[in-house]
């Protein structure tokens, strides 16, 4: 299998996508993980209670 050479236009096209990915894109599905799964857990409370002895 051969490498195909790239040319600018593709490299720079990659390079915005990288930092589109990094920079935007990761952090918000990061926040949007930690906050769906405190959302959970406050509603899992809601109905059971917070841990520990009564």
């Amino acid at each position: 299998m051969r490498a195909e050479p790239v040319d600018g236009t593709r490299r720079r096209s990659e390079r915005l996508l990288f930092v589109l990915l990094a920079v935007v894109i990761w952090p918000f599905i990061a926040v949007g993980v930690v906050a769906g799964w405190g959302f959970l857990v406050w509603m899992y409370y809601m109905f059971t209670g917070p841990p520990g002895p009564v």
